[in-house]
C-alpha cells in the first residue's frame, strides 16, 4: 500500500524508549487519497514508539462499504529498503508490480513483496470486492539487505486449531507452526481469530524471550497480560489499539468476554538496532538518501521537478515503472520538507 498523505511527516526510527513491560497505542485516523478517501488507523509510527522489531508501518482499516469510500485505487508509487506485507479479513486486492509479479490478495493469505533497492507496483481492490477490510504492514530490512534485488511471495497458512480460536502464522515461527516465506530479519507475524459468542475464552501462548512483540486487535475488546503465572503486567486492549511488549516476556494470555468474535494480528522480532529515516514510501538511512530515492522516481516517471535521468538515478532504481491500465500516470512524490531531518522524540 502506498502511503499517498498530501503532507508525509519525515521519520526517524529506531531508538525507541524502552517500556516496562505492556505499553498500549492508540492509533490515529489518516485520510489516503481525495474528496472519497479511505481512512485508515495508523498505530506505527507512533510518538514514543517507531518500531516493534522490523515492523516499522502498521495501518488498519475498514470494514469499508467500497461504494461510498472507492475502495482501494492507488496508481504505481515506489518502495525502497523494506517489505510490505498485505492481510486482509474481507475483501480483494489485485497487486502488480515492476518486477513482473501479478496476484490477487485473498483473506487469509500473506502476500510479502521485497522492495529492495527499488521497486514500483499498484493496488486496487477488485470489482466484485463490496467490503475492504485489512492491514497492510512494512518490514524495515537491515542495513546488508536493503538494497537486494526486489522480489514477492504468496502463501495461504493452514490454521492451528483450538478451543474457540484458530491461529495462521504467516512469518516466523509461532505455537509449533513455521512459515516458509522469507525474511531478512527475525521476526513473527501471525492471525488469531477468536469466538467468545458463547462463553468468555482464554488462550494463552508461550513467547520468544528475546522478541519485542506488538498486538493488534481489529474490532471489539480483549484482556491481554503478560506471563500470568509471574503477575505480569496487563491491559484492555479496543478497537484498532496496537499493545507493546518489551523483550523478556515469556507468555502472553489472551481473554475474550463473552459475546464477542475478535481478530488479532499477533507481531514481533528481535529489536532492529539499527535507525532509518522513512518519508512517504520510501525508507532509507538518512534525509540525503531520501532526497535521492525521491529524485530518482521523479525522473522514472518524467515528473515536473525531476533533475536529469543521469543525476537522479546512477543505480538504475527504478529502470522499469509498472505499467497501470486505471490511471493516464504513475503518482509523483509530494514535496520534501524545507528543513532536514531531526530527531523526533
Amino acid at each position: 500500500m502506498s502511503n499517498i498523505e498530501p503532507d508525509p511527516s519525515e521519520q526517524l526510527c529506531g531508538e525507541d524508549e524502552p517500556t516496562q513491560g505492556l505499553e498500549i497505542i492508540v492509533p490515529r485516523e489518516v485520510p489516503l487519497g481525495g474528496p472519497r478517501a479511505m481512512q485508515v488507523r495508523r498505530t506505527l509510527p507512533a510518538r514514543g514508539r517507531t518500531m516493534i522489531g522490523p515492523w516499522c508501518f502498521v495501518d488498519h482499516y475498514g470494514p469499508d462499504d467500497v461504494s461510498e469510500t472507492g475502495g482501494m485505487n492507488v496508481p504505481p508509487h515506489p518502495h525502497t529498503g523494506l517489505q510490505t506485507v498485505s492481510w486482509l479479513f474481507t475483501g480483494r486486492i489485485d497487486h502488480e508490480d515492476s518486477a513482473g509479479h501479478q496476484a490477487t490478495v485473498t483473506p487469509g493469505s500473506i502476500n510479502l513483496m521485497t522492495a529492495g533497492r527499488g521497486i514500483s507496483h499498484t493496488e486496487y481492490s477488485t470489482a466484485d470486492t463490496t467490503v475492504l477490510h485489512g492491514a497492510q504492514l512494512w518490514l524495515a530490512l537491515p542495513d546488508e539487505s536493503r538494497d537486494t534485488d526486489p522480489g514477492f511471495e504468496a502463501y495461504t497458512p493452514e490454521p492451528l486449531s483450538g478451543d474457540d480460536w484458530d491461529l495462521r502464522v504467516f512469518l516466523g515461527e509461532f505455537a509449533g507452526q513455521c512459515s516458509p516465506v522469507h525474511s531478512f530479519h527475525p521476526v513473527l507475524g501471525a492471525e488469531l481469530v477468536v469466538d467468545a459468542t458463547e462463553h468468555t475464552v482464554e488462550v494463552e501462548f508461550d513467547l520468544h524471550e528475546d522478541f519485542e512483540h506488538g498486538v493488534l486487535l481489529d474490532e471489539g475488546k480483549t484482556l491481554i497480560q503478560v506471563d500470568p503465572d509471574d503477575g505480569g503486567p496487563r491491559g484492555v486492549l479496543k478497537t484498532a489499539q496496537l499493545a507493546h511488549l518489551a523483550t523478556g516476556a515469556r507468555k502472553l494470555k489472551f481473554q475474550v468476554p463473552q459475546g464477542e468474535q475478535v481478530i488479532l494480528l499477533i507481531l514481533g522480532g528481535t529489536p532492529f538496532g539499527e535507525q532509518i529515516t522513512m518519508w512517504w514510501n520510501l525508507v532509507g538511512r538518512s534525509h540525503d538518501e531520501i532526497v535521492a530515492y525521491r529524485d530518482a522516481w521523479q525522473s522514472a516517471i518524467n515528473a515536473d521537478d525531476a533533475p536529469p535521468a543521469a543525476e537522479a538515478d546512477p543505480h538504475g532504481r527504478f529502470l522499469s515503472v509498472v505499467a497501470d491500465s486505471h490511471h493516464d500516470g504513475a503518482l509523483p512524490a509530494p514535496k520534501l520538507p524545507n528543513v532536514r531531518l531531526k530527531p523526533r522524540p
